[in-house]
This record gives structure tokens, C-alpha cells and sequence, in this order.
């Protein structure tokens, strides 16, 4: 479907039910009752009128919510247009750390334990084996983005890192990666495995997972996982720079699901298009609109949560220097073994300033031969309720 407020539309109709069967958090209300006002006469806009027929389109402002699919879009662009600046010209590696869905009960009682737990351990995984590796071995940079979904909607907990490949090695000099692959999976694997484990014990005798009622079953629990295989998912390594930004980007501002993958709603069912990916196939889902809307719910994180956190020389207090200090080093050895470094990357160039056009006015929808001029600003709900105060 192509209506922009179609989430509102799904959210209108049936959030009521799910209130029915259960209580929202705080966070969960306070993110279902900004989509339902994002582009609507409650936050506010500009009026635009035509300069022939008169006619007033009012165009109202987003809420810009984290969780709100009909306004991350830009968002994400905006993101990708700041973090081009910080791509570095070698490279990069996606690693997709995941938790076994054992644990999901326990992320939905402690969202900010487990979550932080999971940045933690998966970033102390990397750190450690880069400290012993004789093939990569320094200090790493690396950019986290969390993620609580699957296709369809139900909680699938996982960490989309992307890695530059290359550390800073105890002389303060760069050394880059010779390898398609970062490290060995199953050897990281098994290290997340433990460093994971052994924080949910230590949390449990800490009394930072009190919400768990079943308290004779959490040490059974963890045993059994220490006996699972767990999965750190490679992607294939990125090579061109500007791809590997907007290749995150997919990532960062994403929501459980796009308004693109929504296909129809009526009156008891939503219908959306999902991807398995057990055989790579692109499939139809039909949800009973409640049961979509809750499992929607599942991913509103708790609020003041980052997803998103850079690590090592990507941290945001070394960033600049740290950067700029790695293609001082990369610009040394190229010069100094031309012959070495076949095809090598260009670092990111922003294009130089040109001024742009003015903005062409546009045609009225109604007439088609006029033009849309602003005519003035419409008050948010909270302004207009503000100066009735004012004014008593």
C-alpha cells in the first residue's frame, strides 16, 4: 500500500483491542500516541495556499519519533550524510551477533539489562580476540546497531556490527586486514557464548534480574545454553566506501517493519510481506490486526536506550583524532609500497559547494495551473492550549 498513514490507520483501529488484553508500558504508550499524531493537525505545520484558486493544503509537521515507520526515512539520510565524513578508504566487515530466542522472556522483563549486556559482551568478545590475534592484532573500531525483529515481527534479538578492516597496533601505527573474514566465527562464537552467560549469572546473584519469577530454573537455563551452538552471522565484506555508509544506514534508523511492506488492512486483519530466509523466499503474512500490533509493541525500546554505539577508535570522544590519525598511516604506506596496495580505495571526497537552484514553487493539485505559496504556520495543539492560558 502506498498511503503514508497507514500505520496510524492499523494502529487506530486495533490498538484499542490490545489495551483490552494487557497493559502498555510508559514507553510503549507515550511511542503508539506520537505515531497516531505524526502529519496531523495536533503537532502543527505550514499552510500553503494557491495563488490562483485559493485553495489551503496544510502540510503538518512529523513527530520524528524513533519507533514512528512513516517518518524514519529521512532520519536515516540525514544520518548517512553526517557518518560519510567517517568512512575510512579499506574494507569493512558485518557481523551479526544474535541471542538464542531462550532468552527473549527474560529481554522483555530486563529490556535494558539484557541489551546492555549484549552491546558489552559482544564488543569485549571482539576487543579480546583482537589483543591475541597475530594476523589483526590492535586496537579495533566498530559501530553497533541494535535490533529486536525478525520479518515477521516476532522478537528476534540481534547486534548488526560493522567493522573497519583494520586496528591500531602498539607502535600507533595501522595495520589492515590481508583476509575476506574478520575472525574465525565459531571461535568468537563460543567466546560470546561464555562472556554472555557468565554476565546473566552474575547479574541473577546481583539481584539485577528480579523480575524473573521462576528463580529454581535460571541456573538450568544458563547450563543449557553454554551446551547450545551459538550464531555470529559474516557477511560479505564491503569494499567502496560510500557503500558501506548507506549499506548501515539500512540499519540505523530501520523500524520492526516499512510502510513499503504493508500491504492491505481491513477490519480484522493486517497483511504484509516478509522474507524467510530459511529458503530465501519473499512470502505473505496475514496477522489478525491485534496480534500485529503487539507484536509491533515488542520493539519499542525503554526510553533513554541507545541503539546505536560506536566502540574503540570509532568512540565518540577519539573519533576525529583517531581517524584522522589512520589516514595519516594509510597515506605513508601507500607512498611508501605503491606496488603493494593494488587497486586501493579512495577515501570519501565531498563534492565542492554549488549553489542551488531556487526552489520552483509547486503546481497546485486542484487547479494544476497555479502555484503553492505559504501563507503561515498552524500551531501545534500543545501552542494553541498554551495561549488559551495565556489569555485567561
Amino acid at each position: 500500500m502506498t498511503d503514508h498513514f497507514i500505520f496510524a490507520h492499523i494502529l487506530h483501529r486495533f490498538l484499542g483491542r490490545v489495551r483490552q488484553h494487557q497493559s502498555l508500558s510508559p514507553q510503549q504508550a507515550s511511542s503508539c500516541q506520537n505515531i497516531l499524531n505524526c502529519h496531523t493537525q495536533k503537532l502543527g505545520g505550514l499552510d500553503y495556499v494557491c495563488d490562483d484558486c485559493s485553495q489551503h493544503y496544510p502540510r503538518y509537521h512529523s513527530c520524528r519519533h524513533r519507533h514512528c515507520p512513516q517518518c524514519q526515512q529521512t532520519a536515516g539520510e540525514q544520518w548517512m550524510e553526517k557518518r560519510l565524513q567517517d568512512v575510512l578508504p579499506i574494507p569493512y566487515f558485518h557481523l551479526v551477533f544474535t541471542l538464542p530466542h531462550t532468552l527473549n522472556g527474560w529481554a522483555q522483563l530486563h529490556p535494558e539489562e539484557i541489551y546492555a549486556m549484549l552491546f558489552r559482551c559482544a564488543w569485549q568478545t571482539l576487543k579480546d580476540y583482537s589483543e591475541h590475534n597475530r594476523q589483526l592484532q590492535g586496537k579495533l573500531g566498530m559501530t553497533a546497531v541494535l535490533h529486536t525483529w525478525g520479518q515477521a515481527l516476532d522478537q528476534h534479538i540481534h547486534l548488526h556490527c560493522l567493522i573497519p578492516g583494520g586496528a591500531i597496533n602498539e607502535a600507533n601505527g595501522f595495520t589492515q586486514s590481508r583476509r575476506d573474514y574478520l575472525y574465525p566465527n565459531r571461535a568468537l562464537a563460543k567466546r560470546f557464548r561464555g562472556k554472555m552467560v557468565s554476565a546473566l549469572r552474575q547479574a541473577w546473584r546481583e539481584g539485577r534480574l528480579h523480575r524473573i519469577t521462576q528463580s529454581e530454573s535460571v541456573d538450568s537455563i544458563l547450563d543449557a545454553l553454554m551446551q547450545k551452538d551459538w550464531v555470529i552471522h559474516t557477511k560479505p565484506h564491503l569494499n567502496k566506501p560510500d557503500c558501506v555508509v548507506r549499506y548501515l544506514a539500512r540499519y540505523t534508523y530501520r523500524t520492526a517493519i516499512s510502510l513499503s511492506r504493508i500491504l492491505d488492512v481491513d477490519a480484522t486483519h493486517v497483511c504484509f510481506r516478509w522474507k524467510d530466509y530459511r529458503d530465501n523466499q519473499q512470502k505473505i503474512m496475514r496477522l489478525p490486526g491485534e496480534e500485529f500490533v503487539r507484536r509491533f509493541l515488542l520493539h519499542i525500546l525503554p526510553k533513554g536506550l541507545m541503539r546505536i554505539r560506536h566502540y574503540g577508535y570509532l568512540a565518540n570522544r577519539v573519533r576525529v583524532k583517531q581517524l584522522e590519525k589512520i589516514r595519516h598511516c594509510l597515506a605513508e604506506e601507500a607512498t611508501q609500497e605503491p606496488s603493494q596496495t593494488p587497486d586501493p580505495l579512495q577515501p570519501y571526497q565531498p563534492q565542492p559547494y554549488q549553489e542551488q537552484p531556487a526552489e520552483v514553487p509547486q503546481l497546485c493539485p486542484h487547479c494544476k495551473t497555479g502555484h503553492l505559496i505559504l501563507r503561515g504556520i498552524i500551531p501545534s495543539e500543545k501552542e494553541r492550549r498554551r495561549w488559551q492560558i495565556a489569555s485567561i
